[in-house]
């Protein structure tokens, strides 16, 4: 969560903050704040609560900041509620926070991630005669590394080691002292931050998107691991203050795909970016009509012994896995079982020495997938991550990884993420089955040709969006929603009901159809929209059925079909076609409608679909 920035060298550092932190804004938009040093001068700081655009305008877009080296942050909030006193960055001397202009402190700080420990902490520093204005647990962390700056040496890296051996917790800091002006010092722990160089200038960032326009050259800061940044160079420390020597990485995103090109929200850019995506995806690794998956590192020894698949994973990377599931098992007849990440390590699962766990991330960030991850590694289990951000915590855990090519995606709910991790596991469960004799070459052969359609299946239903447009208008006053379907349907359901409910705020539950009559049917009224997926034909009738049991209480029925089941019609109110294509693939085309409905009901309630209230981008706390 929340979006971190910092810049040193020679050009006016505020507008450069600014812009970065827009592109960051998915990551939490409560507050935001920067802090600018010009030379040996104070740091000045400005602060405001609400989106970015509050802050950018009490700056004149940063132009009234001089200064050429600072930091800034947006804040999705953990500790403490919005407000101008709990927004970053934060200072470790005694003031109200609240206000502009320059500050006495040491230490000026931002933080993303969550201090387990900071009640602790914040009674040792009481006792030492500091006092807090906020309710933050990053005041507290900015403090202790005053406390550890003023006790020993007065050298900030001996001070921010001392605070990360004391910290419980997740973070990615980045701090400027006073008495060492030309300097921004960062830390990481399970926080996300890369660092950028260019020209004789350095960028650091909690995401790519924010520095994508001035560096495609980064480097990733590893876990307990620091950095001392000045003009154009990086020196990276470990606990022990050995200097580690760190190899750049190219980002290969475009700038411009940062950007909305044109289109309102980013959601429906990236609505639109799916066929690219899923194309791209496909073309990574089927060379001469073949699956080649050298480039993940997968042996085809190491898949012939896979006793059981566990699939783990965080909301809409969930949501892939239970369409992994049906299509890995009825593939390649590998037991596979989904999990969610956050229940994971907790239940103490059992794990088979010889099976595999596929973690799924967009970001590659995502606290709870990456917990899990290491989990896994600690009992010796193989690994396997399908993420989309190269050189990301879980991509260079995990003993193999395959990259969906997603690009940047900005919006919160995700789309195109999806798509690609849904082809990730359809190439997957194909390559796996071939390999261990459940399938020959003609038949993948037979699949592969018809995955090469999806793209161009998926730009046929986008050439119809005006018709979810107008039903989705049509539904601007709906308060439950239900969604129903079997097997991969069922899958797609869970998706539909969460792109609804997570940028609508229209309370939808998504149900597998044989369980309405099990209690949920009671919740069915007179005009309920009930939105029946119906995909695979053998369970074509029996959704049927259970769609004739709503409307026999009164539901509004929405059915989503393929080509050629004609008599849905009959049943259904509203009724949306997708191409044929093979029924393991269906997903791919029946979650686009879903996406279309939950963006247009979004846009016809009047709400900000890029930015839906309470959520962020990248979960990277737990």
């Amino acid at each position: 969560m929340c979006g971190i920035v910092g810049f040193i060298g020679k050009k006016q550092a505020a507008p450069v903050l600014l812009d970065g932190l827009a592109k960051l804004e998915y990551r939490g938009y409560d507050s935001a704040g920067l802090a600018i040093r010009n030379g040996n001068e104070l740091a000045e700081v400005v602060k405001s609560q609400g989106r970015l655009k509050i802050l950018a305008e009490k700056t004149d877009n940063g132009n009234a900041l001089v200064g050429t080296c600072g930091i800034g942050h947006t804040r999705w909030a953990t500790h403490g509620e919005p407000s101008r006193t709990n927004a970053h960055p934060h200072v470790s001397g005694n003031c109200t926070g609240t206000g502009s202009g320059q500050v006495e402190s040491e230490v000026v700080g931002v933080h993303n991630g969550i201090i387990e420990n900071f009640t602790e902490l914040r009674e040792k520093l009481l006792k030492h005669g500091y006092t807090f204005y906020s309710q933050t647990d990053t005041e507290v962390v900015i403090k202790l590394v005053d406390y550890y700056y003023k006790k020993y040496t007065h050298d900030p890296q001996e001070a921010i080691a001392k605070t990360m051996v004391r910290v419980r917790g997740s973070y990615a800091l980045c701090l400027m002292f006073k008495s060492y002006p030309g300097e921004i010092w960062v830390a990481r722990k399970d926080s996300p931050m890369i660092i950028g160089i260019a020209d004789g200038e350095t960028y650091v960032a909690s995401d790519v998107p924010a520095i994508l326009k001035y560096s495609r050259n980064v480097y990733y800061i590893g876990n307990l691991e620091m950095a001392k940044l000045t003009e154009g160079t990086a020196t990276f420390y470990n606990l022990d203050g050995d200097q580690i020597e760190k190899e750049l990485t190219e980002i290969k995103w475009n700038a411009e795909s940062a950007e909305k090109g044109g289109y309102e929200h980013f959601m429906m850019k990236e609505i639109h970016e799916q066929p690219r995506a899923v194309a791209d995806t496909i073309h990574s690794v089927i060379k001469d009509n073949k699956i080649d998956l050298s480039s993940i590192g997968l042996e085809e020894e190491q898949i012939k012994n896979i006793s059981q698949i566990y699939i783990v994973a965080c909301g809409s990377a969930y949501h892939t896995g239970v369409v992994t599931q049906y299509v890995m098992e009825d593939l390649a007849k590998i037991p596979v079982r989904v999990e969610l990440a956050s229940e994971f390590r907790y239940r103490k699962p059992l794990l088979d020495k010889n099976g595999l766990v596929i973690v799924v991330s967009q970001s590659g960030e995502t606290a709870d997938t990456l917990a899990a991850l290491r989990l896994a590694k600690d009992k010796g289990i193989k690994t396997l991550a399908i993420v989309n951000v190269v050189g990301s915590s879980i991509a260079r855990e995990a003993d193999n990884v395959f990259y969906t090519l997603a690009g940047p995606e900005i919006a919160v709910a995700t789309t195109k993420a999806y798509s690609t991790q849904l082809i990730a596991g359809y190439i997957l469960a194909m390559q796996f089955a071939l390999v261990r004799n459940e399938i020959d070459e003609d038949k993948l052969a037979q699949l592969i040709t018809e995955l090469r359609t999806i793209p161009q299946k998926i730009e046929k239903i986008l050439e119809d969006k005006e018709r979810m447009q107008w039903f989705a208008a049509k539904q601007v006053n709906a308060q439950d929603v239900f969604f129903i379907g079997r097997g991969i349907d069922y899958a797609v359901c869970l998706e539909g009901s969460l792109k609804m409910k997570e940028i609508s705020y229209v309370h939808s539950e998504a149900y597998a159809a044989g369980e309405l009559k099990h209690g949920t049917i009671s919740l069915i009224e007179d005009g309920t929209l009930v939105i029946s997926v119906l995909t695979q034909s053998s369970l074509y009738e029996k959704t049927v059925s259970n769609m004739v049991e709503c409307k026999s209480r009164g539901a509004y029925l929405m059915g989503l079909t393929t080509y050629g089941h004609y008599g849905i019609e009959d049943t259904a109110d509203f009724t949306v076609y997708i191409p044929k294509t093979d029924e393991h693939f269906a997903a791919s085309l029946s979650v686009v409608p879903l996406q279309l409905m939950g963006y247009y009901l979004s846009v016809s309630r009047g709400l900000d679909v890029d930015k839906p209230r309470n959520l962020a981008k990248s979960v990277t706390v737990e």
